[in-house]
């Protein structure tokens, strides 16, 4: 088995294990910027709990290393048309980025850190179960369709039983509260990797499961819009979801309770094409989320971008913008972030 120390200080065994980057969530959920594959020196820095120093050192000593495995720095068109993805409204002129497998690699090099620490402890076990399990050559042509199959079962029912189970002993316990949310936040973790495990699948048989959830967005009717963003509240463990009926909604399409007993506001959009939210729409809503109701989480969820005027004021107000992207990505089943 490989020991830590070893792992620490051969490039060879680092780059034997590489590809096992989900042993990142296993510690905890790396969040992601909104084109679903990087993360800034920023992002890094909180996931190991350290210093931007520190990370930006450990780059600067295996710089070669870790653009191999997917670090890059950022600037030129490259980089306005990154910050175009991932609606970033900063003005610098270079970012840098890294991949889960630079997390990875970052996870490998960082000594005496316990987040890193843990993630070569998950790292290692894995490894030798993988090199002492024996090989299994019966996989037959269906076993690929089967697996699918079966990771479709098991997430419809962790989304639709298991999770609304621990949302409704949260809800009813006071002693033990703390432990169930951590229970479900594990559960929800591996509804998170079998989702990731099927789309990865897809993609290698040549479907394309993103195209699929935009175009079953852009299909919806408003109506149909505002039920869709509810029952993603519900998959995140939100109760009490309600969708007002318009003429009463006071600006707030849904209104909902977060598991640990946050209230929450929804207004939704359903536009296309090249439409933006106007300042206008959202100024509206932020009054009656903060002055009227005085809600503790408003989200803004729209199906298209927002104007620089209208992140300008949501940023203002305490308004949480769930843009095209970022709702493609939770509608795909990846957990919104202001909900955890």
């Amino acid at each position: 088995m490989i020991n830590e120390t070893a792992l620490l200080e051969s490039k060879s065994l680092r780059d034997s294990v590489l590809d096992r980057t989900e042993v990142l969530d296993r510690v905890k959920a790396l969040s992601l910027l909104p084109d679903g594959m990087h993360v800034t020196t920023a992002m890094v820095a909180a996931y190991f709990q350290v210093g931007i120093k520190a990370i930006e050192s450990l780059v600067v000593d295996h710089r070669e290393e870790m653009t191999a495995n997917g670090y890059r720095v950022l600037t030129g068109p490259e980089l306005t048309s990154f910050k175009e993805v991932c609606q970033i409204q900063s003005r610098t002129r270079a970012i840098a980025v890294y991949s889960r497998r630079a997390v990875l690699n970052i996870a490998m090099l960082l000594r005496d850190r316990e987040v890193a620490r843990q993630v070569r402890t998950y790292l290692l076990d894995m490894e030798y179960l993988v090199r002492t399990q024996p090989v299994d050559n019966s996989v037959d042509s269906h076993s690929s369709a089967l697996d699918t199959r079966i990771d479709q079962r098991i997430t419809h029912i962790l989304g639709k039983t298991i999770v609304p189970m621990f949302n409704a002993l949260i809800e009813s316990s006071g002693e033990h509260r703390r432990e169930l949310i951590a229970l479900r936040e594990d559960i929800e973790a591996v509804e998170r990797k079998l989702c990731w495990h099927h789309r990865r699948i897809s993609a290698l048989e040549g479907e394309t499961p993103a195209d699929d959830v935009r175009a079953s967005i852009q299909s919806m009717t408003w109506q149909a819009f505002e039920h869709h963003v509810a029952d993603l509240l519900r998959r995140d463990g939100c109760t009490d979801v309600v969708v007002r009926k318009a003429r009463n909604d006071r600006g707030i399409d849904i209104s909902a309770r977060t598991a640990d007993g946050r209230t929450v506001a929804v207004q939704c959009k359903n536009r296309t094409g090249r439409w933006s939210v106007p300042s206008a729409d959202m100024q509206k809503f932020a009054g009656a989320a903060r002055a009227i109701d005085r809600v503790d989480i408003a989200l803004f969820v729209a199906t298209c971008n927002f104007s620089p005027e209208a992140r300008a004021i949501a940023d203002l107000s305490g308004v949480i913008t769930v843009a095209r992207d970022e709702l493609e990505a939770w509608s795909a089943g990846v957990r919104l972030k202001a909900l955890r």
